[in-house]
């Protein structure tokens, strides 16, 4: 599986890589980003930022890298693509965030900084930075990377 990482420049986005050991992850960023491929990792540039396009953006740079999956990081990308969600699974891409009639109950009111993160896809916890994680099922359409001080309360990790 490709998986599309935003906010490549950013710290936050090589911590999670961690939780996607057998699957190649393409970092990318807005504006000048590092030209590094490897066997498992690559960094790429998503152009110029339009926040009014962002979407569309995503989609078509999806398409013309094969991507399987993406994770958005930057605060602005989350609210366009999980509204567009529908969108990148006709294409076979999987936004991987919460739905977007629930998303703002997952956004940060502040800049947090997070003790651990979480990947949740379909309700399963596939990979988490602490030991304590949300035990029970979750809801089969819960997805998204989450920020967490207290497991029972999952903040969208975002940059």
């Amino acid at each position: 599986m490709k998986i599309l990482i935003t906010g490549g420049n950013n710290a936050k986005a090589l911590k999670l890589m961690k939780a996607f050991p057998s699957h190649f992850v393409l970092l990318a960023d807005y504006g000048d980003v590092p030209g590094i491929i490897t066997e498992k990792y690559a960094f790429s540039s998503l152009g110029l930022l339009n926040k009014d396009s962002i979407a569309h953006i995503l989609l078509n740079f999806c398409i013309t890298e094969g991507i399987d999956c993406i994770i958005p990081l930057h605060d602005y990308e989350v609210e366009p693509l999980a509204k567009s969600a529908v969108l990148f699974g006709e294409y076979g891409i999987q936004v991987l965030l919460p739905n977007a009639d629930v998303i703002a109950d997952y956004l940060p009111q502040e800049k947090q900084s997070f003790q651990n993160f979480a990947v949740y896809i379909h309700g399963d916890c596939i990979y988490s930075s602490g030991e304590n994680t949300v035990s029970q099922k979750l809801s089969s359409s819960f997805n998204g990377v989450f920020g967490f001080n207290n497991v029972n309360d999952l903040k969208l990790f975002t940059i």
